[in-house]
């Protein structure tokens, strides 16, 4: 999943995200939704998290959950 769905994240979810200073790299940032910040259904960039380490990005991707 893109991860610009709003209904697709909720807290807890594994995610990548771009943070602001990655924009032009790309560079990914991997973690665990702490908060939605996008209050918005659907963002064509990707919704806005803040991770439980405190970084704050837009979800590049929904990685699976690895349970084991």
């Amino acid at each position: 999943m893109d991860g610009k769905t709003r209904a697709d994240i909720k807290r807890g979810t594994l995610v990548n995200i771009i943070l602001k200073k990655d924009q032009r790299s790309g560079a990914l940032t991997e973690g665990i939704v702490k908060d939605l910040l996008t209050s918005a259904p659907y963002h064509s960039r990707g919704i806005k998290v803040r991770l439980e380490d405190g970084s704050i990005g837009r979800v590049a991707e929904i990685l699976p959950d690895e349970d084991f």
